[in-house]
């Protein structure tokens, strides 16, 4: 399992654990709810973009809230309950699975136990995420809708729940993390950032194994490798990865999905771009990077070919 008694871990966990009382901890009404809902504020010092934290301890009654943030909430030793998007979504997160929160979803740990549990926590400012991360997982259509629902609907209740396999390079990473934060020096922010991407990456292979459907026929395979490779794939690649000469693929495509691989990887580039569109402040030429363009002129021109309209009247 991932706890494992190390030593300098086991130090600066309960360093964490000791901070955790001690955070910015401010529960506080937001009028724009209507309902009286509790927001929970941003946990760290102002000039952190991300940060560790971990509860310590056996008992732990949250009250119900929501927060202005993206967490990701691993159960490091033992299990816990939580308590999502209201009173009757109680779930149980065991030892070595992950839930993650989206921005303003509501939540709440719950925990009465005479064992201890370590539950660990990597918070990231939602602006952050946005102009850092977004970009590191726009490949799967799935991931990208989960994280920018709260773009288009404040109150969003959906979460993510994972079980992490023991052998995952996610716990090394995690424990590298666990004691940057714990000892904090003026470069943490530059050495956890990037470590927060590979934590985005690794979880957003994880979600794809566990919640895809893997199809079971050839075309279904390629679909897929399409649809998560949208922004640099080519015939060749498909070939090689599959184990066909690439004129097969370019006729077997046609065939089974009456388009063309060209036609199949403008319009998953199209349902990605709309999404980006509708529901971030990236500029046109970010999306247009992200998407696989060489430039903003072809995205353009693929843009008004595929809706019959420019990105910026959209």
């Amino acid at each position: 399992m991932p706890w494992n008694c190390d030593t300098e871990i086991d130090h600066a966990l309960e360093k964490l654990g000791q901070d955790f009382p001690h955070l910015n901890w401010d529960f506080s009404p937001d009028p724009s709810s209507g309902n009286n809902e509790l927001i929970s504020h941003w946990l760290g010092e102002k000039s952190e973009e991300v940060m560790v934290c971990a509860f310590k301890g056996k008992k732990i009654e949250e009250r119900f809230h929501r927060q202005d943030f993206f967490f990701i909430h691993f159960a490091y030793h033992g299990d816990y309950d939580a308590l999502s998007a209201n009173y009757n979504n109680r779930i149980t997160v065991k030892e070595g699975d992950c839930y993650i929160g989206q921005p303003y979803s509501g939540y709440a740990v719950k925990r009465d136990s005479d064992h201890e549990c370590i539950i660990l926590g990597i918070l990231i400012r939602k602006e952050t995420f946005f102009r850092e991360y977004l970009s590191a997982l726009s490949a799967d259509s799935s991931m990208l809708n989960f994280f920018l629902e709260p773009q288009k609907n404040k109150y969003a209740e959906e979460f993510v729940h994972l079980e992490i396999p023991a052998s995952s390079p996610i716990w090394q990473l995690l424990n590298v993390m666990i004691l940057e934060y714990a000892h904090k020096t003026e470069d943490s922010q530059k050495i956890l950032k990037p470590m927060v991407m590979s934590l985005a990456m690794y979880l957003s292979y994880e979600y794809k194994r566990q919640h895809l459907p893997t199809g079971t026929t050839l075309i279904d395979r390629i679909m897929e490798y399409i649809e998560s490779h949208s922004d640099s794939v080519t015939l060749n690649d498909i070939a090689s990865h599959f184990g066909y000469h690439p004129v097969y693929i370019s006729r077997l495509l046609p065939e089974k999905t009456g388009k063309t691989f060209s036609a199949l990887l403008a319009e998953s580039r199209m349902r990605r771009a709309k999404l980006l569109l509708d529901h971030t402040d990236l500029s046109i030429e970010k999306i247009a990077d992200m998407l696989g363009y060489s430039n903003s002129s072809n995205f353009y021109k693929a843009f008004k070919q595929y809706y019959g309209t420019s990105p910026r009247q959209l």
